[in-house]
């Protein structure tokens, strides 16, 4: 099982999070997300920009660390 690497940039608030360390791309699907994919389509982590801001808005708070279950496509 891969480690799961999260990292939060403040300043831009922009935050990642990645399951595996192949090589690919970020493709986005909107709405300032985007997905990191490898080449075959494998997803292997995602991006999110303006996090903290999107968390504010909502009321809701992420307490870290955080359980996360992702599933092959």
């Amino acid at each position: 099982m891969a480690k799961m690497k999260v990292w939060y940039d403040e300043a831009g608030d922009y935050l990642e999070i990645s399951i595996d360390r192949q090589k690919g791309f970020f493709k986005d699907v909107g709405n300032d997300i985007w997905e990191r994919v490898t080449q075959k389509g494998k997803v292997t982590g995602f991006a999110i920009l303006n996090f903290k801001k999107r968390i504010k808005k909502q009321n809701k708070e992420v307490i870290l660390p955080l359980k996360l279950s992702l599933q092959p496509v």
